[in-house]
């Protein structure tokens, strides 16, 4: 099979396709063909060293495939957490080892069953945003109907899901993007408020549009630009969920900060500890579903990559040019 491998940390030009053996699956694992991986900043981060992974080293968490092959079934496990999964089966995860390749081996345990009605491609590009922009909406802070919220690229993958999922939730949105392209997205998305960061300062827009009192929270995945800010943008007791860092990382922070600004909290959580129980990862993809199905929830798919071209692919992630999801495409 073809997989991408990268030897050293670098620049895209580390990723490189190779053939290898097709892998066998141990105990408690699938053996998924996969048809979609998705793309995403983590994998940037492991390329360039900025996560460390042992190397060599095959990126990518997220996919959508069909399971070929199955492990034997560990004696110690609950059968109702394997989830009727099958050879045959349709299958995604956010948490697989090795998606950008033809086949990846990934624990049964963290694969959800993806119904008809949802495209192998849509299934992909709902893992890891989407998911991630339901715990956000719903756990990390559940936000209420009387909520104002100021959601930070929200033309992006994440950002225009959250945009969806907090409308659906009842609150307000005011977005801010980089142009009027990307305003557009995010007005399509159903934000109320769209702010050019480009030309206007996001602090004083949110105080004028919140006449002073300031969101309920603040979904940041930029992070050193903006956290600082951001945390300027909070009401009394606000909540600022740094959840990216496509910026860079924020600087050290004086807690202290916190105290002078309003008892606010500060959150850097990660999607992992949120899908932590297949239970909790199988609630969390029903929902999606059911809302991709019935049209309450649209996934846009901006740019589809070859496997070999994964370089490419996640330079254009890293430019800041995206529009919607990116994914690759494994040869058939």
């Amino acid at each position: 099979m073809q997989a991408i491998r990268m030897h050293q940390t670098g620049g895209p030009d580390v990723l490189q396709v190779e053939d290898g053996p097709l892998p066998v699956p141990g105990p408690g694992m699938a053996l998924v063909s996969v048809e979609a991986a998705g793309v995403n900043f983590i994998d940037i981060y492991q390329r360039t060293g900025q996560y460390k992974v042992p190397l060599p080293f095959t990126p990518g968490a997220e996919l959508a495939g069909v399971v070929t092959a199955l492990g034997p079934r560990p004696t110690d496990t609950d059968a109702a957490d394997l989830a009727d999964i099958t050879v045959g089966s349709r299958v995604a995860t956010p948490q697989a080892t090795g998606a950008y390749a033809q086949y990846a081996l990934v624990p049964a345990q963290r694969l959800v069953l993806v119904p008809d009605a949802i495209a192998s491609q849509t299934a992909a590009a709902v893992m890891l945003q989407g998911m991630t922009a339901h715990y956000l909406t719903h756990s990390a802070y559940l936000l209420r109907a009387d909520d104002a919220c100021l959601i930070h690229a929200a033309a992006g993958g994440v950002g225009r899901l959250l945009v969806q999922l907090a409308k659906m939730r009842g609150a307000r949105v005011i977005a801010t993007v980089g142009n009027e392209e990307k305003a557009a997205l995010a007005r399509s998305a159903g934000a109320d408020e769209v702010i050019l960061y480009t030309q206007t300062d996001f602090e004083t827009a949110v105080k004028d549009l919140t006449t002073g009192s300031g969101v309920a929270v603040v979904y940041d995945s930029v992070g050193k630009d903006t956290c600082e800010k951001g945390l300027r943008c909070l009401r009394r007791r606000g909540s600022m969920i740094l959840y990216g860092q496509s910026s860079g990382a924020v600087p050290p922070l004086d807690p202290q900060i916190l105290n002078r600004y309003g008892s606010l909290w500060l959150t850097r959580p990660t999607l992992g500890d949120y899908i932590a129980t297949p239970a909790d990862l199988r609630e969390r993809a029903r929902d999606l579903f059911t809302w991709l199905a019935t049209g309450a929830l649209e996934v846009r798919l901006d740019q589809t990559f070859p496997l070999a071209q994964a370089g490419a692919a996640q330079q254009y992630l890293s430019d800041r040019k995206t529009k919607g999801k990116v994914l690759l495409i494994p040869p058939a």
